[in-house]
């Protein structure tokens, strides 16, 4: 297996960890859409260059190694996403794609030299911090859970939901960015969706949907 296959099993432990998640190779499996088969294979060979611990619970844990490797990934991925979008003018979904496709290729020289380019950036552009830059995660509650008929601040889109492509084009689309101003109304018995107010618009979210956006009463 190539070394950037491996370093997307460390990128999807490092994000499902913070996320909250208690890591299983069951759940490794479904984020990054392959075997159960092949992910057992896979993190024996994690553990076997000491990037990966099993917890009593069969829970996956980063080693310290892992936890540098995995930083790094994620670092020039967030950097790559930043640079695409806000330079190149690409749409959310095609910047993680494409971030996907060069951060392997990047070396340390141009990592900082994009950084600076950059003016060092706190966050990718969907709100989750970049390791490395000096910056924490501000705290929020999920959209889903908010408090209604107040400003909220959209925060953040949850990592986790930049696995699906369309998505992330619904969130850009729409205008649930971090930075964006929105409000949430009642979620009714029966009704499908969370009623959601956002650039003079009026949206009816999933709640598993609104539950990917974190925010904050303005």
């Amino acid at each position: 297996m190539s070394s950037s296959a491996l370093d997307s099993y460390l990128e999807a432990i490092y994000v499902l960890h913070a996320e909250g998640e208690q890591v299983l190779a069951s759940r490794v499996a479904d984020y990054l859409g392959v075997s159960r088969p092949t992910v057992s294979q896979t993190l024996q060979r994690l553990q076997g260059q000491g990037y990966v611990e099993i917890g009593e619970a069969r829970e996956l844990l980063l080693t310290d190694e892992g936890r540098a490797r995995a930083e790094a990934i994620v670092r020039k991925h967030r950097l790559l996403e930043r640079w695409l979008t806000d330079v190149l003018g690409l749409d959310w979904a095609d910047a993680h794609v494409e971030a996907a496709r060069l951060e392997g290729s990047v070396s340390p020289l141009v990592e900082d030299r994009l950084n600076e380019l950059l003016n060092h950036p706190a966050t990718c552009p969907h709100g989750n911090v970049i390791p490395g830059n000096g910056f924490v995660q501000p705290k929020g509650i999920s959209l889903s859970e908010a408090p209604t008929g107040v400003p909220l601040e959209v925060i953040r889109i949850v990592e986790v939901a930049e696995e699906d492509l369309d998505l992330l084009r619904f969130f850009h689309r729409t205008g649930l960015v971090p930075g964006e101003v929105v409000e949430a109304g009642q979620h009714q018995p029966y009704e499908a969706g969370i009623p959601v107010k956002v650039r003079g618009q009026s949206l009816s979210l999933d709640p598993a949907i609104a539950a990917r956006v974190q925010v904050r009463p303005r």
